[in-house]
């Protein structure tokens, strides 16, 4: 009984993770759309861009690094929902912590640049060399976060985190113990995320889109449901450290889509970031917030 129920689990947060995360998607565009005076996307339109770009009938591989690359991208993100605990289910997260997740939150970009180092293309290639450069400066902030956040809880154990920030209550929660951690964690949280002003890796002005300039069909479909279960894993995530996650999951899908609207409001507010400037402002402002909130909780 006890393995049909975690069975289960594992296959059912995957999903709610992909359902959730075209919600997000859809919202970002809203969003986007509000701010610029126009109507924006009907309700199942991220449904219909990953069906229409499976259903393309060209679907050019560039080798089998280039397909391993692709299933890394999205699978890093599926393994992440499964350490990631939610109201009813828990997955795995009680047989590993944050340190675990982590590590597999970082297979995704790893992945992404095996695949499109294998296309040879200049333009992906410059994609993908800003696209790690762009994780060197949002996981300084991160890292120092998580470690803020495990020293003020003395555990990296999610469910035992959550855990205490319900016992004791709103004024238990990370945001109001650790509201210095809490605002490196939503910049660094923004960053990861990919998008404006820190949008280098794509940069359509500049390298034609970057990393998915060779990629089409199933491939581009693959970086979009890769995308999806990324709104969802980092917004789950930041409400598990710091808005004491979700008692029932309305409470737990409220606070998610906030936080993801903060950072998207902002995105299309401001122009894209050059590489250095980028860099310049992750490891200055998120990660002296960090530092500053980790001196206090120590």
């Amino acid at each position: 009984m006890e393995g049909l129920r975690l069975f289960s689990e594992l296959v059912l947060m995957p999903l709610v993770a992909f359902v959730v995360g075209m919600a997000m998607v859809l919202m970002m565009r809203r969003i986007a759309a509000r701010l610029q005076r126009r109507i924006g996307p009907p309700l199942l339109q991220p449904l219909y861009d990953i069906a229409k770009l499976y259903a393309k009938t060209t679907q050019v591989s560039h080798g089998l690094i280039h397909d391993i690359g692709i299933v890394m991208a999205v699978g890093g993100y599926v393994a992440a929902e499964i350490l990631l605990p939610v109201p009813g289910m828990n997955g795995i997260a009680d047989k590993a912590d944050l340190i675990t997740l982590m590590y597999v939150m970082m297979v995704p970009s790893l992945g992404l640049a095996l695949g499109v180092g294998q296309c040879a293309n200049p333009n992906g290639s410059i994609g993908i060399a800003r696209a790690l450069t762009a994780m060197l400066g949002y996981d300084i902030p991160f890292v120092i976060v998580v470690f803020g956040v495990a020293w003020h809880f003395g555990s990296t154990d999610l469910i035992d985190i959550i855990g205490r920030q319900q016992a004791a209550g709103p004024g238990g929660w990370g945001i109001v113990q650790m509201p210095l951690l809490a605002i490196a964690g939503l910049w660094a949280m923004h960053a990861s995320l990919g998008k404006q002003p820190f949008e280098i890796y794509v940069a359509p002005a500049e390298i034609a889109t970057g990393p998915m300039v060779e990629m089409g069909g199933k491939f581009l479909g693959g970086l979009f449901v890769m995308q999806c279960f990324q709104f969802y894993t980092q917004a789950v995530l930041y409400v598990a450290l710091f808005l004491g996650g979700g008692s029932h999951w309305i409470d737990l899908l409220v606070k998610a889509f906030a936080v993801v609207a903060i950072p998207m409001t902002i995105a299309f507010l401001f122009p894209r970031y050059r590489t250095e400037d980028m860099l310049r402002i992750l490891w200055k402002w998120p990660v002296m917030l960090g530092l500053l909130g980790l001196a206090f909780v120590m």
